[in-house]
């Protein structure tokens, strides 16, 4: 009686063998068995990990045409306003970011162009330290000088 001698497939290169175990084996080799544990762990399969057999039956998929349609936009513009509303509602008046009118108010404040520094010594000729807003620079000058600007 002669025993017959039985092909398995390799699952990773699709190769034929014969099997060297008992048990019904699924990889031709240890090779093919950690390529296919790595790539089905990452599972991103690139051209790389696919054996040759398989990239010729790798179909690329056609691009899906997109439109756009008036819904859309005006799905986009009530969720727009919503979250703005919301926003608004939600959001104290001191966490709102600043206008035009926020800063012309702080200008008008502020009243000058020269700021006095209060945490440095005046200079021995009796010049005060002051902060001019213009030029962004420390200046020394006599009191008297700064009620001009």
């Amino acid at each position: 009686m002669s025993q017959e001698t039985k092909y398995y497939t390799c699952k990773y290169c699709f190769e034929s063998f014969i099997p060297k175990r008992r048990r019904v084996q699924k990889y031709c080799s240890n090779t093919c068995r950690n390529k296919a544990h790595h790539a089905k762990k990452t599972a991103t399969t690139t051209r790389e990990t696919l054996p040759e057999k398989l990239e010729n039956q790798l179909a690329v998929p056609t691009p899906i045409k997109q439109t756009v349609n008036a819904a859309d936009i005006t799905n986009a513009a009530i969720g727009t306003l919503a979250v703005n509303t919301l926003v608004n509602a939600f959001t104290k008046n001191e966490n709102k970011p600043a206008t035009k009118k926020d800063l012309v108010e702080i200008l008008n404040a502020l009243k000058g162009r020269y700021h006095i520094i209060k945490n440095l010594a005046p200079l021995s000729d009796g010049k005060k330290p002051y902060y001019d807003i213009v030029k962004q620079e420390l200046v020394y000058l006599f009191p008297f000088q700064t009620t001009n600007f």
